[in-house]
């Protein structure tokens, strides 16, 4: 069994500038099947941006396609460093209520893990274990 968030994350986590647009951002997660993308500012996680934050901080508010990420991404991540322990994560993961958390190594962005990854590894005979283990409906 996995202990280390390094032996279950999603390795090489798509990210992008604080500055880019958030249609750069649904287009790289409409083309990856993400939902989410980890922003930067100096190579350095600042923030993450779901295609949620899209509609609700960008489109709803009457943002457009130029809108850029700095003004819908969630600032106050948390991530957590490459050594952590898996049960780390699902504890930040349930004091923060939080559903993703990327994955760092000084800072830079190395990976991602999810709350999905947490219950395939943790019980995948939970429906969300099933869920998160099936194979995406494109």
């Amino acid at each position: 069994m996995p202990n280390l968030v390094s032996e279950i994350m999603t390795t090489h986590p798509e990210s992008l500038a604080a500055s880019a647009t958030v249609v750069e951002a649904a287009r790289i997660m409409r083309d990856k099947n993400i939902g989410d993308i980890i922003v930067l500012e100096n190579d350095i996680v600042c923030g993450i941006v779901t295609d949620r934050d899209i509609v609700i901080r960008g489109l709803a508010t009457g943002g457009g396609p130029e809108t850029k990420l700095a003004d819908v991404c969630s600032h106050e991540v948390t991530t957590l460093p490459i050594d952590s322990k898996i049960g780390d994560a699902v504890k930040l993961m349930e004091e923060k209520a939080l559903r993703r958390l990327p994955v760092v190594d000084d800072g830079k962005p190395v990976g991602i893990v999810s709350l999905g990854d947490l219950a395939i590894v943790r019980d995948r005979d939970s429906a969300l274990g099933q869920v998160s283990a099936a194979p995406p409906n494109n």
